[in-house]
């Protein structure tokens, strides 16, 4: 729905449904704002220096401490500190806390005063520490603060408890805060109210748990706390980050009808539907909050142009951009960056150039990554880019002229034009190729050398490998070392792995032993590029070979190749050799994974040895692997189709004792096995506990457990089944209803097969063939010529009539037969014939005496 059908003009009102339905609404009505009694307004925890917190002789105690604290480094046993501790109170230790820097300092001094004899803290005491060790990040500390507030008994007032709450949460311990909140309100250390419940649910709110937001509020309504502006933001929030737009929209509604909303809250809106794609929706509200009087603070204006660029809606950050201007807000140089990169990205080349005009303008000076994106976007043919390289070398000055150079080219690559990049680096490497050009000019000034470096060839390099021209990028490199410049393993790893991936097994073995020449040794990366070469091309004497390298080396093979290999050796028949691979490699001490080994048995089975795949797993579960679902369901579905069912149940019972959860497939293995073994109750018993281990029957069960029905003779009960199908909210696909219709048919149900048949069609469902053979067949069965007819002429009409030469032609041959013979459908059947619709079986018959091969 478009936000202009849910804003109005004067106020918005989002329609969507409630957090929960209204006669149990969370959001009840709050009759006034939150107030606190008296005894709760004094500050938590802040550096009090004023009167009314300090008296003077407090102060200058205070300032004592702290002195002592600061000159020396802290000492237990320091006269000077055990000479004050009589004046010590709450007070003062709160006081001290708040103004010492060191969060070490502020500890040592913290656990100090609570071994003092007669001294306990209180909760300020704790909400000090705590701040400091939050403001700090020692998380650590933090939780042990947390556990000790409450194994001390210290009491608390509501507000004292959001406080220490609040500090927990913004260190993202909001596990911690949120069981300290249930401790002190089940030990009676403190009864929450609702600015405790406000801050935890903005701690919980940070970390994203819907589930426990929505719980606290239901708490707060269950004890008639009421919600305010604070209860209901980290609501809004929590639910934008989840992307939960209609149980945002709903809180926003609420807090709209209140009064609530401000700068902060549409904000926090505005950039949700900014960071979800909803770039319109998000431009609306700000032109809402406008006309409310309401402006987003500079911060998210900056965080909208980063979204709407990112969405390529550069329309709607240039109508932000210009509100950045006119409402005065500073405009930085990435900034612009962005502007510009979008600009560009989209060819708005002309406004890219006016927006860098502005920062002249200005007085900001671009950076590389502003210019080389302006010249990136241009041709060489063009004006502009004449102009940019002036304006680049201006910009440059007196700096090494190969900076520039290399952030042209890595713009040239980043934008596409490797070959503009190619030809550029070549020509100042001295090849004269394209020496006309533009940036060449520019580049070959004898009065300003440029000087190639690794980073100029790397940037290109990268740049042909990711655009897959592996042969101009070899060349290039082979280049780069003529000229001079020391190839890497980073250069080698990428060149050898785009190889590789090419399956140029000779030149990537060259390349290894260059880098070996060059004293550099190969790499985990290395190897494992050449060993998933090795793997693709099924050289099992060569994937080995190179294994026993590998352990020397002290690398180990990727799985994920092995598996590979395993994997085509079965696709082309040879378990077996997939088996002995898998022997070498734990052999070398590389053990194969569960994935791996599945491969293996998969493949054995495929050359029709089960029992091979039977042994190899067993030998596995020996050796200590857990096999999973996957494993199972293969030697399952094999152990079916042999029709060695029962031996399958037992596998399902052994998983089950091993603590794995049969799949949907796998009992639908079992189902389909019982059935054609003729078993027919064992497979509806296999359905019954799918259900109890509560496993969703799909349209799959259901299609076989028809099927097997149908084939003993007991149709009702697949009717049954078909209609639980239904009632279960399982729905039946074409295969399904090709099921019923054909089983009943087999069962002499032509009617019950027509319902249905009908039923498909007005789905939209397409009947195969082989359909309308059953329901002829059937019909003839039951002698009923005019819906045999009707069944001859929907096949003609929809072209579904089978070829003379098909198997089941016969029966469509039988069928014309008995139509010619009986008066009823002898004429519409003639007319069919002399229409051409339908052979004519005398001919065809005559035909067929003619072709018959002699004895």
């Amino acid at each position: 729905m478009a936000l202009s059908r849910i804003i109005k003009s004067n106020q918005i009102l989002f329609k969507s449904t409630k957090l929960i339905p209204p006669n149990s609404s969370l959001l009840h009505s709050c009759k006034s704002p939150l107030f606190f009694p008296s005894n709760q307004r004094r500050p938590i925890c802040a550096k009090h220096r004023n009167e009314n917190f300090l008296s003077s002789d407090q102060i200058n105690i205070s300032n004592a401490f702290i002195s002592i604290l600061i000159k020396h480094p802290f000492s237990p046993n320091n006269p000077e500190l055990n000479n004050l501790v009589p004046l010590l109170t709450h007070k003062i230790v709160e006081s001290v806390l708040n103004n010492l820097k060191n969060w070490r300092l502020a500890q040592q001094f913290f656990t100090w005063v609570s071994s003092l004899p007669g001294y306990k803290h209180n909760i300020y005491t704790y909400n000090a520490m705590a701040s400091i060790l939050s403001r700090a990040r020692q998380n650590a500390q933090l939780k042990a603060l947390a556990l000790d507030v409450v194994d001390s008994n210290c009491s608390m007032n509501p507000g004292a408890l959001g406080f220490f709450i609040r500090c927990l949460g913004s260190v993202g311990l909001v596990d911690e805060a949120n069981n300290l909140f249930d401790q002190v309100k089940r030990i009676g250390l403190c009864v929450p109210n609702s600015y405790s419940y406000n801050c935890l649910l903005e701690a919980l709110s940070k970390s994203n748990l819907i589930d426990l937001v929505e719980i606290r509020l239901k708490e707060m309504r269950n004890l008639g706390l009421e919600f305010d502006k604070y209860t209901l933001t980290p609501v809004l929030q929590v639910y934008c980050i989840a992307g939960q737009f209609d149980k945002a929209l709903s809180v926003f509604n609420e807090m709209l009808e209140r009064g609530w909303v401000d700068e902060h809250v549409l904000s926090i809106l505005v950039v949700a539907f900014s960071k979800s794609g909803e770039v319109d929706k998000a431009i609306e509200l700000i032109d809402r909050m406008e006309e409310r009087g309401m402006r987003l603070n500079e911060k998210t204006f900056y965080v909208l142009i980063h979204g709407f660029v990112r969405e390529s809606r550069m329309d709607k950050a240039i109508c932000l951009f210009d509100k950045i201007r006119k409402l005065g807000f500073c405009r930085s140089v990435s900034l612009f960056d962005v502007m510009i990169g979008g600009l560009c990205k989209n060819n708005e080349r002309e406004k890219a150039l006016s927006l860098y005009s502005e920062m002249k303008e200005l007085g900001i000076d671009p950076d590389f990554g502003i210019l080389t994106k302006l010249i990136s976007s241009f041709s060489e043919e063009e004006e502009e880019m004449d102009w940019l390289l002036q304006q680049c070398w201006e910009y440059v000055g007196s700096q090494p002229k190969n900076l520039l150079f290399n952030s042209v080219l890595e713009g040239l690559v980043r934008n596409g034009s490797i070959d503009t990049a190619c030809n550029l680096i070549q020509s100042v490497m001295g090849n004269n190729r394209n020496g006309g050009s533009v940036l060449v000019k520019y580049f070959l000034n004898e009065k300003e050398v440029v000087t190639l470096n690794n980073n100029s060839f790397t940037s290109v390099i990268n740049g042909l490998l990711g655009a897959g021209k592996v042969d101009m990028a070899l060349s290039l490199f082979r280049e780069m070392v003529q000229f001079g410049s020391n190839p890497t393993l980073w250069h080698y790893n990428n060149l050898i792995h785009a190889l590789c991936k090419l399956n140029r097994l000779e030149e990537s073995y060259e390349l290894v032993r260059q880098m070996k020449e060059m004293g550099l040794e190969p790499t985990h990366f290395t190897h494992n590029c050449i060993f998933g070469c090795l793997c693709r091309l099924e050289d099992v004497e060569g994937a080995v070979e190179l294994v026993r390298k590998m352990r020397f080396y002290g690398h180990e093979p990727w799985i994920k190749y092995s598996t590979l290999l395993v994997k085509n050796l079965c696709k082309h028949e040879k378990a077996v050799e997939a088996c002995k691979f898998l022997t070498d490699m734990a052999q070398e001490g590389f053990l194969p994974d569960i994935i791996t080994y599945s491969a293996a048995i998969n493949g054995l089975i495929k050359i029709k040895s089960v029992d091979k795949g039977l042994e190899l797993f067993q030998e596995i579960c020996a050796r200590g692997y857990c096999p999973d679902v996957i494993s199972y369901n293969i030697l399952i579905k094999a152990l079916c189709k042999a029709k060695r069912v029962a031996e399958a149940e037992g596998l399902l019972n052994d998983m089950m004792l091993k603590g794995l959860v049969p799949s949907e497939v796998t009992y639908n293995y079992l189902i389909d096995g019982w059935c054609k073994n003729g078993e027919i109750d064992r497979a509806m018993l296999c359905l019954s506990k799918m259900f109890g281990k509560e496993r969703e029957a799909n349209v799959i069960t259901y299609a076989t457990l028809v099927d097997g029905l149908c084939n003993f003779g007991r149709p009702d009960d697949a009717l049954k089944l078909w209609d639980e199908m239904g009632r279960k909210g399982c729905i039946p696909n074409r295969i399904a209803y090709h099921t019923l219709v054909n089983g009943l048919c087999k069962c002499g149900r032509s009617s019950a097969a027509l319902v249905h048949f009908n039923e498909m069609k007005e789905k939209k469902m397409r009947p195969d063939s082989y359909i309308y053979i059953a329901l002829i067949s059937a019909f003839l069965s039951d002698t009923n010529l005019p819906c045999v007819l009707d069944m001859l002429k929907e096949m003609v009409d929809v072209g579904n009539l089978p070829d003379p030469l098909d198997k089941n032609f016969p029966i469509i041959r039988g069928a014309i037969c008995k139509l010619l013979e009986d008066a009823r459908t002898s004429f519409s059947i003639k007319h069919l014939i002399a229409e051409g619709k339908i052979p004519d079986v005398s001919l065809l018959e005559g035909a067929e005496g003619r072709h018959k091969p002699s004895l």
